[in-house]
C-alpha cells in the first residue's frame, strides 16, 4: 500500500511539474516577445499586449465548467487532460508565427488579432487543467492534506524552471538570438513540454467519470450542480472571498514586475531573479502546510493567506519613495510573502473544495473555483486596475504608494468579512480530526 501511495505521489508530481513548466516558460516572458514584434503600441482600443494578458481570465470564465462536466460524465480525467495538453501544444507552437505589428483601433479589435485569437484558444484548453489536475490528484491520494502540498510544490518548481530556463541559457553564453526572454522559442519550449505532458497524462492512474451513464440536464452544461454548492453558507462565503481577493491580485500580476524593476530591486542583477524568490518561498510554505493544517484548520489558514496579501500591498506602498534598506527590504518581504498568499489561500481552497463537493461533481466544483478566481476575479481586476493606474499617474510617473495602499485596504476588508462570516462548524471538526491524522506518520511509513 505504501509503495503504491508513493508511486502515485511521484507520478502526480511529474504531472504538476510539467503543467506549470509549460505556463511559466512563456507567460511572464511573453511581454518582451510582443514588444519586439511591435504589438505593444497603444491605439484607440488599447494595446495587443493588454489583450494577450486578458485572454486567460476570459478562458477561465468560458471553459472550465463545461470541460469539468465532460470529466465528470463522459471521459476519464486523464484522457481529457491528454487531449487538452496535446491540442494546446499545437496552438502554442503556431502562436508566435501569427505575430503582426500594429495597435488595435477599437476595444474589440484587440481580440481580432490572429495571435490573440490563437492564445485565447490555447487558454481555453489550459485553464480547465488547473481544476482537473487538482481533482485527479485528490482522487488518488490517501491523505490529501498531507500529500497534495507535496505534489503541488512540484508545480511551483516547474514554474520557476520554466521562467528561468531561457534566461539561464542566455546568461551562460548560448546564442542570444535563440535563448532569450523575448525569443519566439519560449513558445516552442512550452509547446514541446505540453506535447510531452499530453502523452504522459495517458500513463496516469485511471480516473473514471463518477457520473458516467447518468442522463444530463441542460442546466448541468453550465455547471448547475457545482453552483448548487453555494447554498452552503460556508462554501458561499469562501467562494465570494476567493472572487473578491483576486480583484487586487490582478494589480500585482499587472504591475508587480514593473514596480520591482522600476525600484531597481534585483537578485543577481535580474528582476526575474528577485520575483522568483516568491515562488521559492512558496516551496517552503507548501511543505509545512500539513503541520499548519493540523494546528490552524481551514478557516485560519485561509485568513492568514489573505492577511499576507494585505501585508504585501502595504509594504510595497510604504517602500515607494524610500531609499536603501527601507526600499529593498519591504519589497523583498512583500515578494517572499507570496508563499503564504498562494499556499495558504489557493491550495487550502482546493483542499476545502474537494472536501465540500460530492464525488460526482468534484471536477466541476474545482472548475467553479478556477472560474471565480482566475476568471471573474482577475478579469474584473484587470479592467479596474487599468483605470486605477491612469488615476495614479501624473505625466509619466505612477504614484505607487497610492497605487498599492488601496488594494491593501480592499484586501483587509475582505479578510475581516471572511473571518467574521466563515464558520463551518461540522466540517471544521471533521477537517481537524482528519488533518491531525494526516500530519502524523502512519504506521507503514514508520516501519
Amino acid at each position: 500500500m505504501s509503495t503504491a501511495k508513493n508511486s502515485n505521489t511521484l507520478r502526480l508530481s511529474v504531472m504538476m511539474f510539467l503543467q506549470f513548466f509549460v505556463w511559466g516558460a512563456w507567460y511572464v516572458a511573453m511581454w518582451g516577445f510582443l514588444k519586439n514584434s511591435g504589438m505593444t503600441a497603444i491605439g484607440n482600443g488599447g494595446s495587443f499586449d493588454a489583450a494577450a494578458y486578458t485572454v486567460a481570465p476570459i478562458a477561465a470564465i468560458l471553459a472550465p465548467l463545461t470541460l469539468g462536466l465532460i470529466a465528470d460524465r463522459f471521459l476519464n480525467t486523464e484522457k481529457v487532460l491528454s487531449i487538452l495538453f496535446l491540442v494546446g501544444a499545437i496552438l502554442l507552437y503556431i502562436a508566435p508565427s501569427l505575430a503582426q505589428a500594429g495597435a488595435p483601433e477599437s476595444f474589440l479589435g484587440q481580440f481580432s488579432h490572429p495571435m490573440i485569437l490563437c492564445l485565447l484558444a490555447y487558454m481555453i484548453c489550459f485553464m480547465p487543467t488547473l481544476g482537473l489536475t487538482a481533482s485527479l490528484s485528490f482522487s488518488h491520494l490517501e491523505n490529501a492534506e498531507k500529500q497534495f502540498p507535496v505534489v503541488r510544490v512540484m508545480g511551483t518548481i516547474g514554474w520557476i524552471v520554466g521562467n528561468w530556463a531561457m534566461w539561464l541559457c542566455r546568461s551562460t553564453g548560448l546564442d542570444a538570438d535563440v535563448f532569450s526572454d523575448n525569443s519566439p522559442h519560449i513558445f516552442t519550449a512550452a509547446a514541446l513540454a505540453s506535447g510531452i505532458l499530453g502523452l504522459y497524462c495517458l500513463t496516469l492512474p485511471k480516473t473514471t467519470p463518477p457520473s458516467k451513464g447518468k442522463k444530463i440536464a441542460l442546466g448541468e452544461i453550465v455547471g448547475i450542480d457545482a453552483w448548487g454548492l453555494l447554498k452552503n453558507k460556508g462554501f458561499f462565503v469562501f467562494a465570494i472571498a476567493s472572487f473578491l481577493i483576486c480583484i487586487p491580485l490582478a494589480g500585482y500580476y499587472a504591475k508587480g514586475y514593473g514596480y520591482v524593476d522600476s525600484m531597481g530591486v534585483t537578485l543577481f542583477g535580474s528582476t526575474t531573479g528577485a520575483m522568483s524568490t516568491g515562488q521559492m518561498s512558496e516551496i517552503f510554505f507548501m511543505l509545512v502546510m500539513p503541520f499548519c493544517f493540523a494546528r490552524l484548520g481551514v478557516k485560519w489558514m485561509l485568513t492568514i493567506g489573505m492577511a499576507a496579501w494585505v501585508a504585501r500591498y502595504g509594504l510595497w506602498g510604504y517602500a515607494f519613495g524610500q531609499e536603501g534598506p527601507m526600499l529593498t527590504l519591504p519589497i523583498f518581504i512583500g515578494i517572499l510573502l507570496h508563499g503564504i498568499c498562494y499556499d495558504f489561500f489557493f491550495v487550502t481552497g482546493m483542499i476545502y473544495t474537494d472536501k465540500k463537493a460530492p464525488a460526482a461533481i468534484r471536477n466541476q466544483a474545482q472548475s467553479l473555483v478556477v472560474m471565480l478566481t482566475q476568471g471573474l476575479g482577475l478579469g474584473l481586476g484587470a479592467q479596474l486596475f487599468g483605470r486605477w493606474t491612469a488615476m495614479c499617474t501624473s505625466g509619466d510617473t505612477i504614484d505607487f504608494s497610492k497605487f498599492w495602499y488601496v488594494p491593501a485596504g480592499f484586501a483587509f476588508v475582505v479578510m475581516i468579512l471572511f473571518a467574521l462570516f466563515f464558520w463551518d462548524k461540522v466540517d471544521k471538526k471533521t477537517d481537524l480530526e482528519e488533518v491531525a491524522v494526516a500530519a502524523s506518520p502512519d504506521e507503514e511509513s514508520a516501519m
